[in-house]
């Protein structure tokens, strides 16, 4: 007949002891392992996730009442090429970029046509050179864009196709002479056309009347006659234009008109000399 075990006083009534966690072993080293609970999920997500840890400096909200906001504003131009400082003394800026077609006719010499050119490059548009006097543009072509092409001279009416996009816009200008021909690359959208014109002859005032914007150097008093029929110039300010600076030009549409000095930096009259109006 069997005998339930004996139990330890005060055990009465209770489950019989757990077996220990631990048992000694004849390889037993004596060393009391460690066995570490599994953590809380809670806790865990508080180690892990984002947001968790040290309580930062607390200060109070950035609010402003309705009336204030108007106080809350930041100035912002033109987008385009800096061509210079307007009477006064703010920067005159060109936009050649558009997503329209843009026609820009200057009236002028090789050296604005060629500040023009390089700071165009530098907004980060390809710049195309259609010219008669390739040797008079190769020198701006090399030292543009740090050693990456971003300037190429084309001989006059061998101009390809250039592929503007919003991402790589193209300013195309023409240094064909008096009488340029017909191009075979026109203004699109984000490709403007700046054509060159030494001085108003009797073919000027065609290419004055389709030109979105014209940019006018020194010209002589005969000259400021067909500019004054052509464009509708003021008489104040066409009285200036045969006295003007080598660096001073007048931008003008139909409506606006407005002179700009164009000064040169120290790399560019490195490059190019100093303003000069003829060639």
């Amino acid at each position: 007949m069997s005998h339930p075990a004996p139990t330890a006083p005060g055990q009465q009534g209770r489950n019989p002891a757990r077996p220990p966690a631990h048992v000694a072993s004849p390889t037993d080293t004596g060393m009391i392992p460690i066995i570490r609970q599994p953590e809380p999920p809670q806790q865990q997500r508080r180690i892990f996730s984002p947001g968790f840890g040290l309580r930062g400096p607390r200060r109070n909200r950035h609010v402003v009442t309705a009336d204030e906001l108007a106080a809350i504003s930041m100035p912002l131009g033109d987008d385009g090429v800096i061509i210079g400082t307007d009477p006064e003394s703010h920067p005159a800026v060109l936009g050649l970029s558009r997503p329209t077609p843009f026609d820009v006719v200057l009236v002028g010499g090789l050296w604005l046509a060629q500040v023009l050119a390089l700071r165009a490059a530098a907004t980060g548009a390809r710049v195309g050179v259609e010219t008669g006097r390739p040797q008079a543009w190769q020198q701006l072509a090399q030292a543009a864009g740090g050693g990456q092409q971003c300037v190429t001279v084309y001989p006059v009416g061998r101009v390809p196709a250039q592929g503007p996009s919003v991402s790589s816009p193209v300013v195309l200008f023409r240094d064909c002479g008096i009488r340029p021909p017909r191009g075979r690359v026109t203004s699109v959208p984000w490709q403007a056309v700046v054509t060159v014109l030494p001085f108003v002859s009797e073919h000027a005032p065609r290419w004055l009347s389709q030109a979105h914007l014209v940019g006018i150097q020194r010209i002589s008093p005969y000259e400021t006659e067909a500019v004054r029929d052509t464009l509708g110039i003021p008489e104040d300010q066409l009285q200036h234009l045969p006295t003007l600076h080598d660096g001073v030009a007048l931008w003008c549409t139909r409506k606006h008109q407005k002179f700009v000095m164009t000064e040169p930096t120290d790399a560019e009259t490195g490059l190019l000399g100093v303003a000069r109006r003829m060639d």
